[in-house]
């Protein structure tokens, strides 16, 4: 008999720890995405936005109006990006290293560089080829790259 309650015995707390582990499982399981959401603002996809928003001739140069908007985003020091030009048939006609920086908090700019030795309607489409450098609070050159969403106001495409 004493065999038998031990079996039960040990049965029943096996049981038990097993429905409190199942318990345990589903709590977290249904706090899981209230965990999620609260975490999610801080790494809720891009929070910058780089727009191609005019281009103009300036002499045998094409001059770039790109807007910075930084609404959702905190400050940078510096943020250096790496930009291809390609012509209308898609081949690659220039590389440029720009420096948008600094980039203050919750603020949007528009940056003037020109794309030299190339005319405005020769390009057909902008890529941002890379982040070269990204300084500023807990900024990295990675997540800076993944915090970028882009976007033209021209006929000219601005893609990632």
């Amino acid at each position: 008999m004493q065999e038998f309650e031990g079996t039960v015995n040990g049965q029943f707390r096996r049981r038990a720890g097993q429905v409190a582990a199942a318990g345990c499982l589903l709590a977290s399981v249904l706090a899981g995405p209230a965990v999620a959401q609260d975490a999610k603002p801080a790494a809720a996809g891009p929070t910058m936005r780089l727009e191609l928003n005019r281009l103009e001739p300036a002499g045998e140069n094409c001059r770039t109006y790109l807007l910075v908007d930084n609404g959702k985003g905190s400050a940078l020091k510096s943020l250096k990006v790496d930009l291809f030009a390609f012509d209308t048939e898609g081949v690659a006609q220039k590389r440029l290293a720009v420096e948008l920086g600094p980039v203050q908090e919750r603020k949007t700019v528009v940056r003037l560089f020109d794309f030299p030795g190339i005319a405005c309607p020769k390009i057909g489409r902008v890529l941002l080829n890379d982040v070269l450098a990204c300084e500023g609070g807990e900024a990295s050159r990675e997540s800076c790259l993944e915090r970028i969403d882009t976007s033209s106001k021209t006929g000219t495409e601005f893609a990632r």
